[in-house]
């Protein structure tokens, strides 16, 4: 498999986690490594009966061979980074690199008042008011945070050691390519780029070293906070097609519209997509739910994972039927066969 980034498609909420942790469980990789903006994005995974909610730990922690790492781009609470350690209790193979910027109180302060918090709608979780200090370089790094002092790594330098011996390893995004701070609908988006650029700029592998980009869609849009949604349905009829959802970090509701593949084309091009995973199927086709081969599908749900692959050019490799990591269509030997 090589090196593999995902990434989200749309504004965050694609599901992204599910996907990884399938990955993680079937491809066995010797790393998985965060990038993306901080614990404002919250992962959530469904596995072996467990629901567990991420907001630092890579979500490939359900394979307990895989050792999981925070690039130097991230910013780090730790104290949401030492609560997930603990309880998952994988102290011995999570590793933040020294580099990170640290989240203060100050900042989550700074985060729950004035225009970040009445115009923009953050999480209130100090990444903005963080990453802001990080550019002026009064920030914190994890170097200088002696808690943090057994969990040390040069993250870049283990990536490009382990791919140099031919392992497997998958760098994981957060949020979505639309609330990227330089390419979404500025100034409703998040603190920094979180487009598949800027995800391997955050861990420190160079764009040659992907093999390749898996870009998550959900078969529909959901978004929180302040910015424009095309399409965004009334709360009634939210509600009435089963797509009512709530943001795994802040708890609000999820503003919800129909596929638009208009923007999913967009985010294709900004990632240079090899692969796309779509996932909730069975949230518009309620009768798919738990299917795992396609040829299981009804033929209106085949038809559009097909319209997908034919408006974005790019082949579903992943298909998502419910909640539970495994609950997944793998098409991997169908399009390396072409018979897809």
């Amino acid at each position: 498999m090589g090196c593999c980034v995902i990434v989200g498609g749309a504004y965050g909420d694609e599901g992204k986690g599910k996907i990884i942790s399938y990955l993680a469980l079937k491809d066995k990789p010797s790393i998985a490594a965060r990038g993306g903006v901080g614990p404002n994005a919250g992962h959530t995974i469904e596995y072996n009966g467990k629901t567990l909610k991420l907001r630092m730990l890579p979500s490939a922690v359900v394979n307990e061979s895989t050792r999981l790492l925070i690039g130097a781009g991230v910013l780090v609470d730790p104290v949401v980074f030492f609560r997930e350690v603990e309880q998952l209790g994988c102290q011995a193979r999570a590793k933040v690199d020294r580099n990170c910027a640290i989240i203060e109180s100050k900042h989550i302060t700074l985060d729950k008042e004035g225009h970040l918090k009445d115009t923009i709608g953050t999480t209130g979780t100090g990444t903005g008011p963080a990453n802001s200090d990080r550019v002026m370089r009064v920030g914190r790094i994890a170097a200088q945070e002696e808690s943090l002092s057994n969990y040390l790594e040069d993250v870049a330098l283990s990536l490009n050691s382990a791919l140099d011996r031919g392992e497997t390893v998958l760098v994981e995004g957060t949020q979505g390519t639309l609330l990227s701070l330089y390419h979404g609908d500025y100034p409703y988006v998040t603190s920094k780029d979180v487009s598949a650029s800027g995800i391997c700029s955050d861990v420190g592998i160079g764009p040659k070293r992907v093999d390749d980009v898996l870009v998550v869609f959900k078969s529909y849009l959901t978004r929180v906070g302040g910015g424009t949604l095309e399409g965004e349905l009334p709360a009634e009829q939210t509600l009435s097609r089963g797509w009512q959802e709530y943001g795994s970090v802040t708890g609000r509701l999820r503003r919800a519209a129909p596929f638009n593949f208009k923007l999913a084309r967009r985010s294709v091009v900004l990632n240079s997509a090899t692969q796309i995973a779509i996932t909730k199927l069975d949230s518009i086709f309620p009768d798919m739910g738990h299917k795992r081969a396609f040829t299981n599908l009804s033929s209106e749900a085949r038809e559009f994972v097909k319209k997908v692959e034919d408006e974005l050019a790019t082949p579903v490799v992943y298909i998502g039927t419910g909640p539970d990591a495994e609950d997944i269509i793998d098409r991997r030997n169908e399009v390396k066969n072409g018979k897809r």
